[in-house]
């Protein structure tokens, strides 16, 4: 259980009530992370949602090959700052992460259960439809940071002599 009051500060939970806010305290709980901890690993089961509370903690897309067992590769894509979601697959079917989170230096962050809150949705819907939007919204700006990404990658490559 964490305090109220930390889920106060963050602007994301802002459309709960203070009933809906106690509930998700109730299910939430903060870790520490130490540099080299994964806490989340591509394409395994969302057990959790999460958010940062002190430092920013850096994600990674892995690509494997059905074809060839032994690949995969780990990309850099950017840092999830204090006051950040992520682990937004915790409430998308199929319910698998994406990315991979690895501390670089030493972070908190909350972490909510993700059977808890699933549940939680089902006896108060508008704590659903609130959740999505804030979760269609994260996800959204996610996506805009991912096109400026690509659009400045594709724009250094055009740069570099063919050859």
């Amino acid at each position: 259980m964490i305090s109220l009051e930390l889920l106060q500060r963050f602007p994301f939970f802002s459309f709960m009530d203070e009933k809906e806010l106690r509930a998700l305290a109730m299910i939430a709980q903060e870790i520490k992370l130490e540099p080299g901890d994964v806490l989340v690993e591509a394409n395994t089961p969302a057990d959790a949602l999460y958010f940062v509370i002190k430092g920013n903690l850096p994600y990674y897309m892995v690509v494997t090959s059905e074809h060839i067992p032994d690949y995969r590769r780990e990309y850099f894509v950017g840092y999830i700052n204090p006051e950040e979601i992520f682990g937004i697959s915790a409430l998308l079917e199929p319910y698998y992460y994406t990315a991979t989170m690895r501390a670089d230096k030493p972070c908190s962050v909350i972490k909510i259960d993700a059977l808890a809150l699933r549940a939680l949705c089902e006896v108060a819907p508008q704590l659903s439809v609130g959740l999505m939007k804030a979760v269609a919204k994260a996800a959204m700006e996610r996506l805009q940071m991912t096109r400026v990404l690509l659009v400045a990658q594709m724009a250094e490559t055009a740069k570099k002599p063919a050859g």
